[in-house]
């Protein structure tokens, strides 16, 4: 491999693991800009490593297989258990999705890891609105203010 196309693949697994990341930020979550970039370079520089290696038939899927492993440790510190309330696993989902998309940048497939990236950030904006309405509707209906949210 070229250097200038490990270092396009690095600057895209930065692109858009720090595009979810200042989606997180902005909203002044734990795992905001730098960790969610941090795990998309990280998991890009891991399996450009193994695409290296592997260039003569190896198989780039074994360390992407453990790079999911991995990033599961990384995702469980994140979360928080407290009474009835379990907070931070939308940002640990992130972080394992952030981890996804420096696997794509790794391997080069650029036009997956646009659609991926844009999708992770729908899903976190998008589905926040969504999940606050059904979130009230479940209040009303309950007819108490417990807060049970589970992001």
């Amino acid at each position: 491999m070229p250097t200038w196309e490990f270092v396009f693949r690095l600057l895209a697994a930065v692109a858009a693991g720090g595009a979810v990341g200042l989606e997180r930020q902005i909203n002044n979550k734990s795992a905001g800009f730098r960790t969610n970039t941090l795990v998309s370079v990280g998991a890009c520089i891991y399996v450009l490593i193994n695409v290296i290696l592997t260039e003569n038939g190896g198989d780039p899927t074994r360390i992407i297989g453990q790079i999911v492993t991995g990033i599961g440790f990384l995702g469980a510190g994140v979360i928080l258990h407290r009474g009835i309330n379990v907070q931070g696993l939308t940002t640990a989902a992130t972080i394992w999705c952030s981890a996804a998309l420096g696997s794509l940048a790794g391997l080069g497939l650029y036009v997956e890891l646009l659609i991926s990236a844009l999708l992770i950030i729908l899903v976190n904006t998008a589905f926040k609105k969504a999940d606050k309405w059904f979130m009230g509707e479940k209040k009303k209906k309950a007819g108490n203010n417990n807060d049970h949210s589970f992001e």
